[in-house]
């Protein structure tokens, strides 16, 4: 059986983002036993010039949408990228996995040749075959952000282990 786009893109977005919103859920439990609200998480960075924790979960789920939808070849939600809140931020990603079932694999499977053209940065853009864009692009950048959250969750005392990462909900 050979892997197909649609059967590599859904579940990997799908389970990452899945594994997020379980982070958040800890994370909202743990500000509520600390006695704090889970929204002082919102800004944490680890360096000056690094995105606060905001910015991790947006485009971690940006990662997702509009990696799906550039290999679907169709238009992706747009979000206002105004969330200022941990409730806020664990809605972006329920939204974003809500549209997520909306796409099905057969919208992506067999695209893997075709030309996919991306904004990098504020002012470049760049070519990938779709296959060499999931797999060298919108997949490792989806992980950097989830894998960033994580790590700023997890300097800040919320008991994380790499089950919660690894399985999220479905941590033993």
């Amino acid at each position: 059986m050979s892997i197909t786009l649609g059967a590599t893109a859904l579940p990997v977005f799908t389970t990452a983002l899945t594994n997020l919103a379980h982070l958040l859920d800890k994370a909202q439990a743990n500000a509520e036993v600390r006695k704090f609200s889970a929204d002082v998480f919102c800004g944490l960075r680890f360096a000056p010039d690094m995105l606060p924790f905001t910015a991790q979960i947006r485009i971690a789920c940006d990662a997702a949408k509009n990696g799906t939808a550039r290999l679907a070849g169709i238009d992706a939600p747009r979000f206002e990228d105004n969330e200022t809140t941990f409730a806020e931020l664990r809605e972006r990603v329920a939204k974003t996995l809500a549209w997520l079932t909306t796409v099905q694999p057969g919208q992506i499977d067999g695209l893997e040749a075709a030309e996919i053209t991306f904004p990098v940065g504020r002012d470049a853009t760049r070519t990938m075959s779709a296959q060499a864009y999931l797999l060298h692009w919108a997949i490792p950048n989806l992980f950097f952000h989830v894998t960033t959250a994580y790590d700023l969750l997890r300097q800040a005392g919320v008991p994380l282990g790499k089950a919660d990462y690894l399985a999220g909900p479905n941590a033993g």
